[in-house]
């Protein structure tokens, strides 16, 4: 597959509600999606915490390029959109910035399902989310 890391974030600046959130596509392989976010204060919440939805969406951008490769990349294929994504947050971050990097663990003609580990700059775990993906008809 020939991925072009430089198109692939093009497209995705089409999300609107994850660029408008800060988070970006960082890295793109065949085996590895890396989107990340500067932490600044409209991701706070009223404890000062990092909102959970702010994770979320990073983890859900992740997902949604990874599970969408094929298509960008030329393929004729439909679109994958989440059936269902389950999140752990494991605890708060420690430093400015998240990183979100997805694995595949299953991926077939219709159903694919993702892992997507979110983790601060430091390398601290901040939460591991789970996305299970459904490829639409294509046209």
């Amino acid at each position: 597959m020939d991925i072009d890391t430089g198109a692939i974030r093009e497209i995705f600046k089409a999300d609107r509600f994850a660029t408008k959130a800060g988070a970006l596509v960082t890295a793109v392989s065949e085996d590895m999606v890396e989107c990340a976010m500067d932490i600044d204060d409209s991701h706070m919440n009223a404890a000062n915490g990092v909102q959970g939805g702010a994770i979320f969406t990073l983890a859900d951008l992740a997902f949604a390029v990874h599970a969408n490769l094929d298509l960008v990349c030329g393929a004729d294929v439909g679109v994958t959109l989440a059936q269902s994504c389950a999140i752990s947050f494991l605890r708060p971050p420690k430093g400015r910035r998240l990183i979100a990097r997805s694995s595949c663990i299953s991926k077939g003609r219709t159903m694919s399902v993702y892992r997507v580990r979110v983790e601060d700059e430091l390398g601290n775990p901040v939460a591991e989310m789970q996305g299970n993906g459904f490829r639409t008809r294509k046209g």
